[in-house]
C-alpha cells in the first residue's frame, strides 16, 4: 500500500479522531444536536486540518522551533477566518447555528495536534493525505453523532420532518446525552475494532 493511500485511510478508521484519539471532542458534543450541523462543522474543520497541514508542511524548514506553535495557530486562524466567512455569506443559517464553534475550530486540538505531531514532520503530499483522512473521518464521527441524537433526540430522520419516535429521547439534545451517545459509539467502535 502506497504511503498516501496509508496515511489517507488511518484516519477513516484505526486512528479515527474522537473515537481514537479522543480529539477534538468540544465541537463532537456541543454541536452535533443534528446531521447537518455535524456535517458543517466536520467540513469547516477538514478544510482548515487540509490546508493548515499544507502550509506547516511547506513551510516546516522556514518555521524557527522556538516559535512554531504560535506560528501554527497563525496559519490555522487564517483558514478559519476564510471558513468563518465564507460559510456566513454562502450558509448563514449554519454559521448561526454553529455559533462559536467555528472560530474555535483554531485551538481544536486535533487540528493543532495534527500540524505539530505530522505535518511539521513530513512531506507536503503525506500531510495532506493526513490532514483529508483525518477531516474526513471527523466528518464522519460528527455526522453519525448528530444522526443517532437527532434521529432519537427529536424523533425525526435527519433531513426530513418525517417523526418515528412518538417519545424521543429528549434528553439526547442535551449535554449529558451527547456524553452517553459518544460513550456508546465510543464503546461498539472499540468492540468492532477488537474483532
Amino acid at each position: 500500500m502506497s504511503d498516501l493511500k496509508k496515511e489517507f485511510l488511518k484516519g477513516l478508521w484505526s486512528v479515527i479522531p474522537p473515537f481514537r484519539f479522543v480529539l477534538g471532542l468540544c465541537p463532537v458534543l456541543a454541536v452535533t444536536t443534528t446531521m447537518e450541523n455535524g456535517i458543517g462543522m466536520g467540513v469547516a474543520a477538514t478544510f482548515v486540518l487540509v490546508c493548515s497541514n499544507f502550509l506547516v508542511s511547506a513551510l516546516r524548514n522556514i518555521i524557527p522551533d522556538q516559535v512554531r506553535v504560535a506560528c501554527y495557530i497563525v496559519i490555522i486562524a487564517t483558514f478559519v477566518v476564510v471558513v468563518e466567512m465564507v460559510m456566513k455569506a454562502y450558509a448563514p443559517a449554519l454559521s448561526e447555528s454553529l455559533g462559536i464553534f467555528i472560530p474555535l475550530i483554531v485551538v481544536n486540538c486535533l487540528i493543532l495536534g495534527r500540524a505539530e505531531a505530522f505535518a511539521k514532520k513530513n512531506p507536503v503530499a503525506l500531510s495532506v493525505a493526513d490532514g483529508l483522512g483525518m477531516g474526513i473521518g471527523f466528518t464522519m464521527s460528527l455526522t453519525a453523532l448528530g444522526f443517532i441524537r437527532e434521529l432519537f433526540g427529536k424523533g425525526v430522520i435527519p433531513f426530513t420532518e418525517i417523526q418515528v419516535l412518538a417519545q424521543p429521547f429528549d434528553f439526547l439534545q442535551k449535554a449529558p446525552g451527547a456524553y452517553v451517545a459518544l460513550g456508546l459509539m465510543l464503546g461498539i467502535l472499540n468492540v468492532i475494532g477488537k474483532k
